[in-house]
C-alpha cells in the first residue's frame, strides 16, 4: 500500500486500479462472508496466516476477473457482449470537444450511456462461485438475459447518436383526428379549440396555433427545434383553449427520438392518452419528423443565437415592446340573434395578441352595435403576429354564446399607417369594423428613424407633382400629404417616483393615429422619428400628445399641442409649448416644449371640393359629460352670439324711434333705395360687404385675437381673473346654487318659449281653436291677394315707411308683430291639459275607490 501511495501511476492505471478496487471489494464481501463463521469473521484480522491467505485469494480473484473482462472486449462484433461496451471502450466517448458542458447535466447522452453500460456489464457478468474461486473460462449468459438486450438496429442507432453532439428536429404538424370534445355547453356543444405543445426536459419547444371549434383540426405547421439529448423523448400534449379559464387537457403522447433514422423523414400517427383515463380513446395526431445531426460548428452557432434570444427574452420581461398596435373598435353589423325571446343579442368583443387580452363593453339588445372604444396592444419580436378577435353574446344566467371570430395577420399590414378593416366573422354571420395602426416601432432600421433618414429631393418632387393644383386624378388618395419630424422634448413633468418619466408621443390627424417608441427614465426624450399622413381634409387639426407609460400599460398625461394644418410653416424647425388637458394653460413641468418640423403639400382644388362635402366623423370623439362649469361656459358662449343680434336689433330700434334724426333719415333712404333697386343677385353682394369689412379689420389688426400667441403674464392675468371669479363663486354654497339656478332658469324658460311657439303653430293648423284657425285662413287669403296685385318691393317699402314714421305719426302706439300676436292666442299642449275636463260620471267612483285601495300607503 505504501508503494502505491508514493509511486505515481499513469492515468489509465489509476482508472483501472479504481475499477479493480471496486470489483475486488464486491468479490471480497459475499464469498468470504458466506464461508466463514461469525467467530472467525470477528477475529480474522488478529490471525497473520488468515490475513495472508485472504490477501492471496483476493488478488487471484482480481486476476481472473481481469482476464475475463479482456476476453469479452476481444469478442467479435455481433455477439451479445458488444452491446455493452466497457469503460475503456471508445464507444463511451460522447464527444471529444467537451460538448457535454452545454447539455443537460442530469440527462446528457454521456451520463445516460455510462449508466446503461454499467447496467449491461453487470448483467452479463457470470455469477461468482460459492467457494470464492473464479472460473477459468467465461460462461455463456442465461437465456433470460439475452432476451432483455435491444436488437441490433436499435443498438446501432444509439451508438450512432452518441457520435454527434447536437441535433435538429424538424417537425411538420399536419392534423388531428377524432379528438375529444371538451366544450359541451350552449352552442359550443361537442366541439373543442385544440392546440399542441411540444416539450423536452420541461422546456417548451413549440406551441401551435389554435384551431377553433374543430375535432379534426388541420394545423399544417412546420418548425425546427434544437435537440441536445436525443435519448430524452419529446412530450406532446394537446389542450383545449378556454378564454379566461384554465385550458383543458386533451391527451398526450411521447416521441422516442432513438427510434428515428438520422436524416430520413418519417410519417407518424401518435395516439393520445390521458393517464387519468387510460381506457378512453383521446384521438390521434398526424405528423412527420426528421432528425438531423449537426456538427460542433452548428452547435456553436446555435449557442450564439441562443444568447441573443436570451437578451430578447430579458427585453420582453422588461416590457420593452417593438411596436404598438392601436385598435379602434368601431361597430359591427348584421349579427345573428342569439336571444330567441327578444330576437336580439348583447354583443361584446374579445381581442388577443400573444399574451395580451382586451375585452370590450357590452352593447345591450343590438344586432348592429357601436362600441367606439380605443385600446393598445403591444407587439414583440419573434412572437406570433396574429390578432384574434371573437364576438360573444352576454348571458346573465348561463355561459356566454359564441357569435363568430376572425383573425388578422399583422405581418401583412403596412407599418405607420391607419388601416380601415372590415372583417367577415367566421363560424357565424356579420361583419366587424376596426381601425388598426401599427406604430411606435423601436427598431433603428425602420424608415421612421431620423438618424438613418436621408431626404431625397426626388421623392418630394414626386409628391408635389401628385398634389399639384391641376391634377384632379382620383387615384391619388386624399387632398394632400403631411410629414412630421418629431425630434424630442424637454422640461417634461416627472410622473414617476424617481423624479423621471417614460414619455412617448402620439400624433393624431382625424382617425389616423401614430406614436413614437418610449424613452425610459428621462425628462428630455430624443425620439428622432419621422411620420407621414395622408391629408383627407386640409382644415383638419393635428393633435400631438405626450404621455408617460406605466408598467401596467396605463398612461399619464404630460402635455398636448394642437396645430391646424393651414397654420403650418413648411420646413420650419421650432419648439412648441405644451398645454394642459383643458388646452388653456401651460402643462406642468419646467416650461415643457416639443421640437417639431412639419411639411404639408396639398391640392387647392381638391381641398375646395372636399370642403363642401360632409366631414369625416371622428370615431373616438368623446361626448362631454354634464359639468357645471362647462354648462355655464356654453351658456355664456350662446349668450355672446345672441347679444350680437340684440345689439343689431337695438340699432334698428333706435332708427325707428328717431333717437338720432340724421341716422334715422339716412336709414329710411337706404331702405327705400334697397327695396326699389334690389335684385336677387345683390344678396351675395351684401354678404361680400360684410366680408370686406372683416378683411379690413383683419389687415389692420392682424387677425383674430384668439389666434395671437400669449405669454405667461397674460395667462397669469387670465388665471388671476378666473381665480377671483372662483373666489366670488366660492363665497358660499347658497350663492353658487343660486347662480346655477339662475342660469338653468334662463335656459329652461327659453326652451319652454320655443316649444310653446311650435305647439301653437301645430294647434293653429289642426283647428284646436276653430275661430283662430278660420281667422288665420282669412288672413292668408288676404295676403295672397295683396301679393298677387302689389309687387313685393312696394310692400317692403310700405312696411319700412310705416316703421320709420310710427314715432312721428303715432308716437304713443306700442310696436308689435301681428303674427306673434296671433300665435300667442293659440293655446299650447300644456294649456290644453290644464283645460281638459274630467267626466263627473257616478259609475267611475267605485273604480277610483279600488285604485286608492291598491295604491301603496
Amino acid at each position: 500500500m505504501s508503494t502505491k501511495k508514493h509511486s505515481p501511476q499513469p492515468k489509465r492505471s489509476e482508472t483501472l486500479s479504481g475499477r479493480l478496487s471496486k470489483s475486488a471489494s464486491e468479490l471480497s464481501c459475499a464469498p468470504a462472508a458466506a464461508a466463514s463463521p461469525p467467530r472467525a469473521r470477528s477475529a480474522h484480522h488478529h490471525t497473520p496466516l488468515s490475513v495472508v491467505h485472504r490477501t492471496q485469494h483476493f488478488f487471484t480473484n482480481l486476476k481472473s476477473r481481469w482476464q475475463r473482462s479482456r476476453s469479452r472486449e476481444r469478442c467479435p462484433a455481433g455477439t451479445m457482449f458488444t452491446l455493452a461496451p466497457g469503460p475503456d471502450s471508445s464507444g463511451t466517448e460522447y464527444a471529444g470537444d467537451q460538448s457535454s458542458e452545454h447539455s443537460t447535466p442530469a440527462n446528457s447522452p454521456r451520463h445516460r450511456m455510462k449508466r446503461e453500460s454499467v447496467t449491461r456489464q453487470v448483467s452479463t457478468d457470470p455469477a461468482p462461485s460459492t467457494s470464492g474461486t473464479p472460473a477459468h473460462y467465461p460462461r455463456p449468459p442465461p437465456t433470460e438475459l439475452l432476451q432483455l438486450e435491444p436488437d441490433e438496429g436499435q443498438r446501432l442507432r444509439e451508438q450512432q447518436l452518441r457520435t454527434f453532439s447536437f441535433f435538429q428536429l424538424r417537425v411538420h404538424l399536419k392534423r388531428g383526428q377524432n379528438l375529444v370534445a371538451m366544450d359541451k355547453n350552449g352552442l359550443l356543444s361537442g366541439t373543442s379549440d385544440p392546440y399542441v405543445k411540444f416539450k423536452a426536459g420541461g422546456r417548451l419547444l413549440h406551441k401551435s396555433r389554435i384551431v377553433y371549434r374543430d375535432l379534426n383540426p388541420v394545423w399544417d405547421e412546420c418548425f425546427t427545434v434544437p435537440i441536445e439529448d436525443p435519448f430524452q423523448p419529446v412530450q406532446i400534449k394537446v389542450f383545449d383553449y378556454d378564454w379566461g379559464l384554465q385550458d383543458d387537457f386533451m391527451g398526450s403522447c411521447h416521441l422516442d427520438l432513438t427510434a428515428l433514422e438520422l436524416g430520413r423523414t418519417q410519417d407518424l400517427v401518435l395516439c393520445l392518452r390521458d393517464p387519468g383515463k387510460p381506457t378512453q380513446d383521446m384521438g390521434e395526431i398526424v405528423l412527420n419528423v426528421t432528425l438531423w445531426p449537426k456538427s460542433q460548428e452548428d452547435k456553436e452557432q446555435y449557442l450564439m443565437k441562443n444568447t441573443r434570444l436570451s437578451d430578447v427574452n430579458k427585453r420582453l420581461k422588461a416590457q420593452i415592446w417593438s411596436s404598438v398596435v392601436t385598435i379602434v373598435l368601431v361597430e359591427a353589423k348584421n349579427l345573428p340573434a342569439m336571444d330567441l325571446d327578444t330576437r336580439s343579442s348583447d354583443p361584446y368583443c374579445k381581442f388577443r395578441l400573444g399574451n395580451e387580452k382586451y375585452k370590450s363593453k357590452v352593447v345591450w339588445k343590438s344586432l348592429h352595435p357601436s362600441w367606439l372604444e380605443q385600446f393598445d396592444l403591444h407587439l414583440y419580436d419573434d412572437q406570433e403576429q396574429i390578432l384574434e378577435v371573437t364576438v360573444w353574446d352576454k348571458d346573465k344566467q348561463s355561459k356566454d354564446d359564441f357569435i363568430g371570430r376572425c383573425a388578422i395577420d399583422l405581418s401583412r399590414l403596412e407599418r405607420e399607417k391607419t388601416h380601415n378593416i372590415w372583417k367577415d366573422l367566421e363560424d357565424g354571420n356579420g361583419q366587424i369594423f376596426l381601425l388598426l395602426t401599427i406604430s411606435g416601432t423601436t427598431q433603428s432600421e425602420t424608415i421612421t428613424d431620423l438618424s438613418s433618414y436621408k431626404e431625397n429631393p426626388r421623392d418630394r418632387e414626386i409628391v408635389e407633382r401628385r398634389y399639384t393644383w391641376y391634377n384632379l386624378n382620383e387615384q391619388s388618395s386624399g387632398v394632400g400629404w403631411l410629414c412630421v419630424k418629431v425630434y424630442g422634448a424637454k422640461g417634461l413633468a416627472a410622473a414617476d417616483l424617481g423624479g423621471k418619466s417614460d414619455p412617448f408621443c402620439v400624433l393624431e390627424l382625424g382617425n389616423a393615429r401614430l406614436q413614437t417608441h418610449t424613452e425610459y427614465k428621462t425628462l428630455t426624450p430624443n425620439w428622432m422619428k419621422i411620420f407621414t399622413f395622408t391629408v383627407k381634409d386640409i382644415t383638419s387639426i393635428l393633435e400631438i400628445t405626450v404621455y408617460d407609460e406605466d408598467h401596467d400599460h396605463k398612461v399619464e398625461f404630460l402635455g398636448k399641442l394642437a396645430v391646424p394644418l393651414l397654420n403650418i410653416r413648411n420646413g420650419e424647425k421650432r419648439w412648441y409649448a405644451l398645454k394642459d388637458k383643458k388646452m388653456r394653460a401651460r402643462a406642468k413641468g419646467n416650461f415643457p416644449q416639443i421640437l417639431l418640423e412639419m411639411l404639408v403639400i396639398w391640392n387647392p382644388l381638391k381641398a375646395a371640393i372636399r370642403a363642401v362635402n360632409p366631414k369625416e366623423p371622428k370615431y373616438m370623439h368623446q361626448e362631454a359629460k354634464f359639468k357645471r362649469q362647462l354648462f355655464i361656459r356654453n351658456v355664456m358662449r350662446l349668450k355672446a352670439i345672441i347679444m350680437w343680434f340684440i345689439e343689431v336689433g337695438k340699432i334698428l330700434q333706435d332708427c325707428f324711434e328717431w333717437e338720432s334724426r340724421i341716422r334715422s333719415f339716412l336709414g329710411l333712404l337706404l331702405w327705400l333705395a334697397f327695396c326699389y333697386y334690389y335684385e336677387m343677385w345683390m344678396l351675395p353682394l351684401l354678404i361680400l360687404m360684410f366680408f370686406g369689412r372683416a378683411w379690413l379689420i383683419y389687415r389692420l389688426t392682424g387677425g383674430n385675437p384668439l389666434l395671437v400667441p400669449v405669454d405667461d403674464e397674460d395667462l397669469l392675468a387670465e388665471e388671476d381673473d378666473e381665480d377671483e371669479a372662483d373666489k366670488e363663486e366660492k363665497k358660499s354654497l347658497k350663492e353658487r346654487l343660486q347662480a346655477i339656478q339662475e342660469v338653468t332658469q334662463t335656459v329652461q324658460n327659453a326652451i319652454g318659449y320655443v316649444a310653446s311657439l311650435g305647439e301653437a303653430v301645430k294647434n293653429l293648423t289642426n283647428f284646436t281653436v276653430p275661430y283662430l284657425s278660420y281667422l288665420a285662413i282669412i288672413m292668408l287669403l288676404g295676403a295672397m291677394i295683396v301679393l298677387y296685385v302689389i309687387p313685393l318691393r312696394y310692400l317692403l317699402m310700405a312696411w319700412g315707411i310705416n316703421k320709420f314714421t310710427r314715432k312721428i305719426l303715432r308716437p304713443h302706439t306700442i310696436p308689435n308683430n301681428e303674427v306673434l300676436d296671433l300665435l300667442s292666442r293659440v293655446p299650447d299642449d300644456e294649456t290644453l291639459l290644464d283645460c281638459r275636463e274630467l267626466k263627473p260620471h257616478p259609475a267611475n267612483e267605485h273604480r277610483r275607490d279600488a285604485r286608492k285601495k291598491h295604491k301603496p300607503s
